[in-house]
């Protein structure tokens, strides 16, 4: 079996963390300590996130998406291809080296996805974008980290308490869905969506698709 390579490191602004892209073969992945958040081989649950979401906006013209969370870009690949051509998509992403890999050794996994005239990148944090907006995005998706309980980064604990989601709502559209993939359940969560006046759903979806694969969450919380 071919040994995993170690292609770069890169530190998260603002914690002691780095992220460590790895390789091994045609496979890539992204670590943060012993725990690895993506992997090239899984995408399913990521691509479900995107038509999850456009399922609940369909139909409405020049659509408007924000993305938290570059990753390996199955989740705006997806989008991509389910949203309209006059569709705008803002992907924040807060680590400068994610946005650099994916030009340069994931290239092949991106497949020129950074270079649709409807995508733009937003270098920075999506939380202060998501406070910043008012009645702006259709649907905002969020796969930051490993689900309301931050793993990479504590900070993102604040887009999943009860003031980060007052901000995300007001953030939406009337009817917009703000979708939010975990590698679990919490109830908790659910709940807090609830009182923040979402409409909540939480569905079941496996890493690899139909092929199965560990189970994930996503909740769609429609304003």
């Amino acid at each position: 079996m071919l040994p995993w390579v170690q292609l770069d490191s890169a530190p998260i602004p603002g914690e002691s963390g780095e992220l460590r892209l790895k390789q091994r073969g045609s496979e890539f992945s992204i670590m943060l300590g012993s725990n690895e958040l993506m992997n090239s081989r899984l995408s399913g649950s990521e691509e479900a996130l995107a038509t999850l979401s456009r399922d609940k906006i369909a139909g409405r013209p020049r659509p408007n998406m924000l993305i938290g969370g570059l990753g390996m870009g199955f989740t705006l690949r997806a989008a991509l291809s389910a949203l309209p051509a006059d569709a705008s998509i803002t992907v924040a992403e807060l680590v400068p080296a994610v946005v650099q890999w994916a030009r340069g050794p994931m290239s092949a996994v991106f497949q020129g996805c950074l270079d649709d005239p409807r995508v733009a990148i937003h270098q920075g944090d999506v939380g202060e974008l998501i406070r910043q907006s008012r009645a702006k995005f259709d649907a905002i998706l969020l796969d930051v980290d490993n689900g309301p309980d931050g793993l990479t980064r504590r900070s993102n604990d604040s887009l999943y308490d009860f003031a980060g989601l007052r901000s995300a709502r007001d953030a939406l559209r009337p009817g917009g869905v703000l979708a939010v993939w975990s590698s679990g359940p919490d109830a908790g969560f659910t709940r807090r969506l609830r009182d923040c006046g979402f409409a909540v759903e939480a569905v079941n979806t496996r890493a690899n698709g139909k092929r199965g694969g560990a189970r994930h969450v996503i909740w769609l919380a429609v304003k």
